[in-house]
């Protein structure tokens, strides 16, 4: 091969024609640049090196630098909006608390890996008797109505928006009905 030219790999690896840029959440495209480091004053997040953690350590010239402020997470959870929302149908009493308690440790989890990732609300569907939840991010709602088919089959229907947004519906599966 010859030194002047370039491999296929090489020259296909520089086109970067209709490639986003920037990999951030459309929540933080939203807000203004944030200054380094920046604590949260509601949940405790550190904003480090472009995200926010809850594991970022800070050493002493970084503490006397850093300001407080709040995490968009914080900040989504405060005017109620989101940008995920999943309802579940079909759910019985007794399913009910096992539901929940999935939903929460599923987030839990996820907001201690990334604070962005976090729950606004549970509350009753407005249509029917089952349970809607609001989260701060769409993949935070894809996880959790994943974890539900997982926890009891079911179905689940998925549809974004244009704007980014995720409107998830799991069903609890039909029972009854014997085939010949």
């Amino acid at each position: 091969m010859e030194t002047g030219k370039k491999s296929r790999g090489l020259i296909r690896s520089l086109n970067r024609q209709a490639v986003r840029d920037d990999k951030a959440p459309r929540v933080v495209a939203k807000t203004p640049p944030i200054h380094e480091p920046t604590v949260c004053a509601r949940c405790g997040a550190i904003f480090l090196r472009k995200t926010w953690r809850h594991d970022h350590n800070l050493d002493e010239a970084q503490l006397e630098r850093a300001r407080w402020g709040f995490c968009p997470a914080c900040e989504q959870v405060s005017r109620q909006e989101g940008q995920g929302r999943l309802i579940i149908r079909g759910v019985s009493a007794i399913q009910r608390d096992q539901v929940l308690r999935r939903i929460e440790n599923v987030a839990k989890r996820a907001m201690k890996t990334q604070p962005e990732r976090r729950l606004v609300s549970i509350d009753s569907a407005p249509d029917s008797d089952g349970i809607e939840v609001l989260t701060t991010s769409q993949k935070l709602a894809h996880r959790l109505a994943h974890e539900l088919k997982k926890l009891l089959r079911g179905k689940v229907s998925y549809s974004w928006s244009d704007d980014g947004t995720l409107f998830a519906t799991w069903s609890a599966p039909v029972r009854g009905g014997r085939k010949s």
